[in-house]
């Protein structure tokens, strides 16, 4: 099982109407079964009292492998890319992780 984080640092952006009611439903369909799980948090603050967050979201998706991952991106890629600057001007990060419990 993998998970791929999609972070998206601090910007001057971040529309949560439009991510959570466009965008996620995008992914959801485009990736279809491959799509195991889904979790995402919003950021509200940073480790020492009143610091900032890293990161304004993080969206967890679970695969069954890094390839079925990429099969049911690859096709969407553009699409779902695409979509992005309809919801923030952050400039996402992303990370692929081996699920160890």
């Amino acid at each position: 099982m993998i998970r791929v984080s999609v972070l998206y640092p601090p910007s001057s952006k971040f529309d949560w109407g439009y991510y959570l009611n466009k965008h996620v439903p995008l992914v959801r369909e485009k990736l279809g079964k491959a799509l195991k799980n889904v979790t995402i948090d919003q950021g509200v603050g940073g480790g020492a009292p009143g610091s900032a967050a890293a990161y304004t979201a993080m969206f967890h998706m679970t695969f069954d492998s890094v390839d079925a991952f990429q099969a049911a991106f690859g096709p969407h890629a553009q699409t779902l890319m695409g979509d992005i600057p309809n919801y923030t001007t952050s400039q996402p990060q992303v990370q692929i992780s081996e699920v160890k419990a």
